[in-house]
Order: structure tokens, then C-alpha cells, then sequence
């Protein structure tokens, strides 16, 4: 049976699509372990320093973990205040928004908020990205951590952003946990990563501002 040019058409679409989603289904990626993660370090130096077991007496927890790892704060943080009523802008950022603080302890004003950065100095692989979540320790008390996704091959301190989401004062304690990082490892390389496009926050040191 002779089948007309439309429904050909319509026919080809349908496999093209049914082979998209094939595609998609084949393309995955796995949390990682803290075997993987331990390697990586140990081998590769991902992550400096390295902690190869989860550190919890007496202090907020940090180090390896099952399938992730809990980076520490360092003492240097950047607060933000309305002292001398500065605007945020994100594509000129003023600098007296904050005053800067290095302490073993710092407090966040109520619904304030406040930078940092991690002790820890990472290096992705080229086939991985991360993404951070909060520990529960702050969580519970009303803390949020901000860090946008390590993106593959990208490196360097990370800046943390903390959010005081209470109507009270609220401390974090430096050289301790604040965040947990998970990896996610793609089964292909991607075409381009955040060294080849040259990106604003690679290699960041320190405390780094909004870069347009």
C-alpha cells in the first residue's frame, strides 16, 4: 500500500521524536560516592583540604560524607548592612553595602544577610557539576546557604551566601560546616566547559563581589 508524502512526513517526525527521547533517556547522571569523591581528592585534588571523614565532635559537622561532602566556612565574612544606605545593584555593585568581619564567630543581623567563602579550594572534573545544600543544623534555625552550581572544570574558594531568614540575631561559627556539596557525573564530556569559556569567577581567591 502506497503511502502519501504527508503522512511520510508525519511518520519520519514521529521516529524522530521517539529517538530524541531514547537520547534522552540514555543520557544520565549519577550522584557520586564517597569512594569517587575520596579518589578525586586524594588523586586529582578536587578538593583542598580534604577531610576523609565526617569531623562532628563538639563543632557543626564537615567532611566526607556518604554521597557528598560538607565544606567549612573560613573567618573572613562580609556583612551586609544599611548603615550608609547603598543600593544593590548587581551590574555595579557598591561596596559599602557590607563591612567586613574575620572572626571565629560572626553575627548576622535579623533578616539580614552575609558572604563568605569556603576553606576548601575545589576543582571540578570536566564531566561533573555540583549542586549545594543547606545542613540541617542551620537550616532548623531559620539559616539558608546560596551557592550557585560548580559547573564542570571550574575552580577555586567558593563564595558562600548566607541568608538570616528570622527576626533575630543569628551566628555562624567559621572553620566549622555550613553547606553540603553533592557531584553528579554526566555519562559524556561536555562540549564546553567554565575554563573554555573563560568564566568571570574562575580561579576566584577570597571573597568575590558581583562581576558583570
Amino acid at each position: 500500500m502506497r503511502i502519501d508524502p504527508l503522512s511520510e512526513r508525519r511518520l519520519a517526525s514521529r521516529e524522530a521524536a521517539r529517538e530524541t527521547r531514547r537520547e534522552a533517556i540514555t543520557t544520565e547522571m549519577a550522584i557520586k560516592s564517597d569512594r569517587w569523591i575520596r579518589q578525586q581528592a586524594l588523586q586529582h585534588k578536587m578538593i583542598e583540604p580534604f577531610s576523609e571523614k565526617q569531623v562532628s565532635a563538639g563543632v557543626i559537622s564537615y567532611g566526607l560524607s556518604s554521597y557528598g561532602y560538607d565544606l567549612r566556612v573560613s573567618d573572613e565574612f562580609k556583612i551586609f548592612t544599611n548603615v550608609n544606605s547603598a543600593i544593590i545593584d548587581p551590574k555595579a555593585f557598591d561596596e559599602r553595602s557590607f563591612v567586613s568581619v574575620q572572626a571565629a564567630s560572626v553575627i548576622v543581623p535579623p533578616n539580614s544577610f552575609a558572604l563568605a567563602r569556603s576553606i576548601e579550594y575545589f576543582r571540578i572534573p570536566r564531566d561533573v557539576l555540583t549542586i549545594c545544600v543547606g545542613k540541617s543544623t542551620y537550616a532548623r534555625c531559620g539559616i539558608i546557604v546560596n551557592v550557585t552550581p560548580f559547573e564542570p572544570e571550574w575552580e577555586g574558594f567558593v563564595t558562600l551566601e548566607i541568608s538570616n531568614t528570622t527576626p533575630l540575631p543569628a551566628r555562624i561559627y567559621a572553620n566549622e560546616g555550613l553547606c553540603q556539596i553533592l557531584f553528579f557525573q554526566s555519562d559524556e564530556v561536555c562540549e564546553t566547559s567554565y575554563a573554555d569559556r573563560k568564566g568571570k569567577y574562575q580561579k576566584q581567591q577570597g571573597i568575590v563581589l558581583p562581576k558583570l
